[in-house]
């Protein structure tokens, strides 16, 4: 079994991961550490203070009785707003701390975009749009094309966790560009995990979500990525 670490902000949406476990069949392990959250507020200021070193530091200490073989910090906004390269910064010193390897959801996102070689995509964000603007740059700085972006404005991931299936699809759908090979879902406060493949099946293409690339580049780093039904098209092939 393989075990994936995730160290989670606040409480939003961290019992969508059960989702996965569920239809993994016995063969992932998703153990979650809720980290300290000073203001749930999707702001600059805000986000840098929760993606600090000192409060990832503290989850990994927290989730060391797991044992897990990688390390995921499962927030993209407490990714992004450091840039590409303090991102990775970030993602190193929560691998030094914990002694395994370690990333996080906004660079997870890349990986799968390369992974599956797709290069235009739409955006349907939760985030104020000046927050979708930073990953907007994060995902440019690699080369991918966003050919759309849907914000929402909503300031709050408890705010964003209380949303209803028909209402996230709605937000994709309305993100949906013709020129763009898939759409993505950039808040792990969003649950996702129970709907991906009437996601895909309401846009007609692929359907990336912050909660599916973050446990699917845990299972990459940890050794493989098996394939899960219902997970969409990142996880229709075992890796």
């Amino acid at each position: 079994m393989a075990t994936v670490g995730l160290l989670y902000p606040g409480h939003s949406a961290e019992d969508d991961f059960a989702t996965l476990e569920a239809r993994a069949a016995g063969e992932v392990r998703l153990p979650v550490v809720i980290t300290s959250v000073g203001e749930d507020a999707h702001r600059v200021d805000a986000l840098l203070d929760l993606g600090s070193t000192e409060r990832l530091a503290d989850g990994v200490r927290a989730l060391s009785w797991s044992r897990p073989q990688a390390v995921m910090w499962a927030c993209t906004s407490g990714s992004f707003v450091f840039g590409p390269a303090g991102a990775r910064q970030q993602a190193a010193k929560v691998a030094a701390a914990a002694g395994v390897p370690a990333s996080s959801t906004s660079i997870a996102f890349v990986d799968a975009l390369r992974h599956l070689d797709i290069r235009r995509v739409a955006i349907a964000a939760s985030y104020p749009h000046d927050v979708a603007e930073h990953f907007v740059e994060f995902l440019s700085a690699d080369g991918v094309d966003v050919v759309a972006m849907g914000s929402h404005g909503i300031i709050t991931a408890a705010e964003v966790g209380t949303l209803t299936p028909e209402q996230v699809i709605q937000m994709v759908t309305a993100a949906d560009h013709p020129d763009a090979q898939a759409v993505l879902i950039p808040d792990t406060a969003m649950h996702t995990l129970a709907i991906i493949d009437r996601l895909e099946a309401a846009v007609g293409k692929t359907v990336l979500t912050a909660n599916q690339v973050t446990v699917w580049k845990g299972l990459q780093l940890a050794g493989g990525v098996p394939v899960i039904p219902g997970m969409g098209r990142l996880f229709e092939e075992a890796r």
